[in-house]
């Protein structure tokens, strides 16, 4: 699957957006028919720990998931946000599977 990653404020290091890549092609065992994905990596200017967004648009055939996690790494991020992608890929496919 072809994961389309985008840093805003920031500069993305190979090691991460490698990382990035490895945990959302693991969404192609759940679900086939993924045509692309987006993912925005956000920092946002707070003293709090908690100040990496990481946002991901995985597109199917007539719709679209959108996850949105803020954490304290993008690493942590990413998992918290594939697992939910996962559930939602999951659910759409027995929706599928129930209708046929």
């Amino acid at each position: 699957m072809k994961v389309n990653t985008q840093s805003v404020n920031f500069n993305a290091d190979q090691k991460l957006i490698d990382f990035i890549q490895k945990r959302m092609d693991k969404l192609d065992v759940f679900y086939d028919k993924v045509i692309k994905s987006d993912v925005y990596l956000k920092l946002e200017n707070t003293s709090e720990k908690e100040n990496k967004i990481f946002e991901a648009r995985v597109s199917v055939p007539g719709d679209s998931f959108v996850v949105k996690k803020q954490c304290k790494s993008f690493e942590e991020g990413a998992d918290v946000a594939v697992s939910s992608l996962e559930r939602q890929l999951k659910k759409r496919k027995e929706k599928l599977r129930s209708h046929l």
